[in-house]
């Protein structure tokens, strides 16, 4: 028969201990800041989609003007 791992209860207790400690350390970041990121995330986003679509326009033209 297999054979349980068994873990003591301090070591849980002391993982929870360190992960509460890490959990404190997090910096979240301000309103303003987010906003700004996010704003520049979609504008990237927005820009690549029109770069992908004129370049498929030029590729399906180009092919179509070979075949």
């Amino acid at each position: 028969m297999s054979e349980k791992k068994g873990t003591s209860p301090a070591l849980k207790r002391s993982w929870f201990q360190e992960l509460k400690s890490e959990f404190g350390k997090i910096t979240w970041p301000t309103r303003k800041k987010l906003l700004k990121e996010t704003v520049a995330v979609l504008i990237i986003a927005i820009l690549l989609g029109c770069l992908i679509v004129v370049i498929d326009a030029l590729l399906k033209s180009g092919l179509a003007y070979l075949w």
